[in-house]
C-alpha cells in the first residue's frame, strides 16, 4: 500500500524519534550507574539520578524523541508509527555494546534484524489514516464500550502489578516493570494522538482547546507519562539495557496497536490478507525479541572462552558497574 503525504510525514518523524530515544536509553543508563555510586540506586527506590547531568542529557534526548513521536501520531495511524520503534532497539543495542560494554552476541544481531524485518512488513501494509475533523470524534470513539472495557482492564492489571508483583518480583523479573510501562504506554499513545490531532487542527485555525475533552486527554498523557518514566528508570537500573529495549518495544507495540484497533477500528478498511500480513510481522518481531532474550548473556560467556562475540569492544574490562548492569 502506498504512503499518503500524511503517512510519509508520520514515517519521517517516527524514524527521527527512534534515533533520539534509542540514544537516550544509553545516556540515562550511564547517568543511573554514576548516580548509583553516590547514593541509593533507582532500582532500590532512590532518586539520586536527578542530580546527575548525564541522566538529564538522556532525558532531553528522550523528550526530543517523544516530541517527534508525538507529532508522528498526529499524521499517521498507530499501526504505522509504533512499529518503527524497532529502530531504537538497534541504536540502543549497538551503543550499549560500545558505551556500556554490554556485549551483543551474533544471535543478538540476528534478533535485532528480525525485529526490523517484522516492523517493515507491518509498515508496508499499514492502513491509511482516517480523516478526523474534531477532537470530539476521538472522544466519541474513546467512550465506546469496547475502549472503556480495555481501559479498565489496563488499570486493574497495572494496579495488581504495582501492589502485588513489584515488591516480590520487580528486581528479578523484568516483565513486571516493563509490563507497567507498556500497558500505561498504550493509553498514553491514544491520548497523545488525540492531543496531536487537536494541535494540528488548532494550527489550521480550528481551535480544539475550547473543548474540555482536549484537556482530559492532556491530563491522561501527563499521568501516564509519570508512571512510565518512574518504572522505566527502575527497569533500566536493574536489568541489561540491550534486553530492556526490545522487550519494552514488543510489549509496548502490541498493547498500543491493540488499543488503536479498539479505539480507531484501524482494521475495518483492510482486507483479510493485509491483516494476516501484519500479524506475521508481529510474529517476526516476537521471534527476534525471544532470540535476544535467550542469548542475552552469550556475549559475556563467549568473552571467557575462545569463541568471542560478534564485535569485541576495545580494552574491555569488567568493572563493578558493568557487572552490576547485567543483573
Amino acid at each position: 500500500m502506498g504512503l499518503s503525504p500524511d503517512n510519509f510525514h508520520g514515517l519521517t518523524l517516527a524514524v527521527s524519534s527512534s534515533i533520539f530515544i534509542g540514544a537516550s536509553f544509553i545516556m540515562k543508563k550511564k547517568g543511573l550507574i554514576k548516580a548509583g555510586t553516590k547514593g541509593i540506586r533507582a532500582g532500590s527506590g532512590g532518586y539520586t539520578y536527578l542530580y546527575e547531568p548525564l541522566w538529564w542529557v538522556g532525558m532531553i534526548s528522550m523528550i526530543v524523541g517523544e516530541i517527534a513521536n508525538f507529532a508522528a501520531y498526529a499524521f499517521a495511524p498507530a499501526i504505522l508509527v509504533t512499529p518503527l520503534g524497532a529502530l531504537s532497539i538497534i541504536v540502543s543495542a549497538v551503543l550499549a555494546h560500545f558505551v556500556l560494554e554490554e556485549k551483543l552476541h551474533v544471535f543478538g544481531v540476528l534478533g535485532c534484524a528480525l525485529c526490523v524485518v517484522g516492523s517493515i512488513n507491518i509498515v508496508l501494509h499499514a492502513p491509511q489514516e482516517k480523516p478526523i475533523h474534531s477532537v470530539k470524534q476521538v472522544w466519541q470513539h474513546a467512550t465506546q464500550p469496547g475502549f472503556i472495557v480495555y481501559t479498565f482492564l489496563v488499570l486493574i492489571v497495572v494496579a495488581v502489578l504495582i501492589f502485588r508483583y513489584v515488591p516480590r518480583y520487580g528486581h528479578t523479573h523484568m516483565v513486571v516493570y516493563v509490563g507497567i510501562c507498556s500497558l500505561m504506554g498504550s493509553l498514553t499513545v491514544m491520548s497523545v494522538k488525540a492531543v496531536g490531532i487537536a494541535l494540528k487542527l488548532t494550527f489550521s485555525e480550528m481551535n480544539q482547546f475550547k473543548y474540555f475533552e482536549t484537556w482530559v486527554f492532556v491530563l491522561v498523557v501527563t499521568v501516564c507519562c509519570v508512571f512510565q518514566l518512574n518504572y522505566l528508570n527502575k527497569a533500566l537500573d536493574t536489568f541489561n539495557t540491550a534486553i530492556i529495549a526490545p522487550v519494552y518495544y514488543v510489549m509496548f507495540t502490541i498493547f498500543t496497536i491493540l488499543a488503536s484497533v479498539i479505539l480507531f477500528k484501524d482494521w475495518e478498511s483492510q482486507s483479510g490478507a493485509q491483516i494476516v500480513t501484519e500479524l506475521c510481522g508481529f510474529i517476526t518481531i516476537l521471534s527476534g525479541t525471544f532470540l535476544l532474550h535467550k542469548t542475552k548473556d552469550m556475549g559475556n560467556d563467549a568473552s571467557k572462552d575462545k569463541d568471542p562475540p560478534l564485535v569485541e569492544s576495545p580494552n574491555h574490562v569488567d568493572t563493578p558497574s558493568n557487572t552490576d548492569s547485567h543483573r
